[in-house]
C-alpha cells in the first residue's frame, strides 16, 4: 500500500475531488495548510480583497506563506499511477505553485471500527 500526499492550489481541491470520485477513489483526507516554495505569491485563487499597493509589492517581498490544500489518499500498489496522473491532469497549469506530490509507503492500515487489516481496512 501506498500514501500518496498531494500538495496543491485551493481552488482546485473540488475538480481534484470530482477526478479522484470518477476514477474509484473517494475516501481522502484534505487539510488546509500554509506553505513556502519558490512561488512567491498568488492572484486570483482566493476569495478576499487584497489591496493593489500590497498586489504590486508581492513580486518584491512575496507573501510569508501561501495557502494550500493537503490531500492524502491511500492506495494498492498497483493504483498508484492512476492515482498521481489524475492529480497531475486537474492540477498541473505549467505555472510555479501548481503543487507537489509524495508517494510513501504504508506497512499497516487497521480499521478503528472493526480490526480489520490491510486493504480489507481500505474498502
Amino acid at each position: 500500500m501506498k500514501e500518496i500526499t498531494a500538495i496543491v492550489r485551493p481552488n482546485k481541491m473540488s475538480a481534484t475531488k470530482d477526478a479522484l470520485d470518477k476514477i474509484g477513489f473517494s475516501a481522502m483526507t484534505a487539510i488546509p495548510v500554509l506553505g513556502k516554495g519558490k512561488q512567491r505569491g498568488i492572484s486570483g485563487e482566493l476569495n478576499f480583497y487584497i489591496q493593489p499597493r500590497l498586489l504590486a509589492k508581492r513580486y518584491s517581498t512575496g507573501m510569508k506563506y501561501i495557502p494550500k490544500r493537503l490531500l492524502s489518499v491511500i492506495v494498492n500498489d498497483e493504483d498508484v499511477d492512476l492515482v498521481v496522473k489524475t492529480i497531475i491532469s486537474v492540477n498541473q497549469t505549467a505555472q510555479i505553485g501548481d503543487g507537489k506530490i509524495f508517494v510513501e509507503s504504508i506497512d499497516e492500515v487497521i480499521r478503528i471500527r472493526t480490526g480489520e487489516k490491510g486493504e480489507l481496512a481500505l474498502k
